[in-house]
Parts: structure tokens; sequence; C-alpha cells
């Protein structure tokens, strides 16, 4: 039984209609009241940081995106690793082998930081944006000078 430490989630539509646009939660801390189905209310204070991360979140979510929260040193299995890396799970195994991605093996499972996995992320963003540059400085050359 495999389990999914990386769980992404969205908004329905009807919920994001409900809420509408929400407004800034400005600096410093704000007071965050929560009411549970019972009608439980309470009270929470959140420290800028944690105010800034809440907005950000409902930013992206009622813009009909879809989110995941990862803890920086949360290990992830090579099927959530190739998810955040938009690659397959075979070939985030063979970076782990060549040494590109750090792993450990938790039993016979191999596991990676995520902090690791992010900096590879940037490492093949940077590589990819490269290549698209190369690609469109050679169809210029060709198109400039009849090659």
């Amino acid at each position: 039984m495999t389990t999914r430490l990386l769980q992404f989630v969205g908004l329905p539509d009807h919920d994001r209609q409900r809420i509408g646009p929400m407004p800034g939660l400005g600096e410093g801390e704000v007071e965050l009241h929560l009411r549970t189905n019972d009608g439980v209310e309470t009270a929470v204070r959140l420290p800028r940081e944690a105010t800034d991360l809440v907005s950000v979140l409902l930013d992206h979510l009622l813009r009909g995106e879809r989110v995941a929260i990862l803890a920086e040193d949360q290990e992830l299995s090579p099927n959530d690793a190739a998810s955040l890396l938009g690659i397959s799970r075979p070939l985030v195994v063979h970076r782990m082998d060549v040494g590109d991605l750090p792993f450990r093996y938790v039993g016979k499972h191999r596991r990676a930081r995520l902090g690791d996995v992010l900096t590879l992320k940037a490492r093949i963003d940077g590589q990819r944006t490269a290549l698209a540059a190369l690609a469109e400085d050679t169809e210029e050359l060709m198109r400039d000078h009849a090659l």
C-alpha cells in the first residue's frame, strides 16, 4: 500500500462563487474565527508569516488552481518527485542512481527530501529555458540566413 504525500486540493466552482473575492488580510497579525459544524467557535491569532501563507493559499484556490502544502524536510517517493518535476518516475529513479537527486532508503523504498527535489527542479527548469533560447536562436539564424 502506498501513501500519497503529495495531494492537490482545489475548491469547486460553487464554493469559489460563494466566497467571492477575498479582502486583503493586511499587515501584521490577523485574528481568525473558526466555527465547527456543531457551533463551537474558536479565535486563533495568526502571526504575519502565517497570514501571508493563508493569503497566498486562498488567492490560488479562488483563482481555481489546485494547491498542495508541503514541508521543506518532507520526504517524497519517486512518484511524488516525478509529479513535482514533470518527468517520469523511471527518470527520477535514474536521476537518483546517477547522483543528481540525493535519496535514502526506507526499507527498500527510495525517499528524497523536498528541498533536494526543488533544487533539481530549478536546475531542470534552467536547462529547459536555455534549450528554448537556443532553439529560438537557431530558428532565427535559419530564417535570417536562409540555412
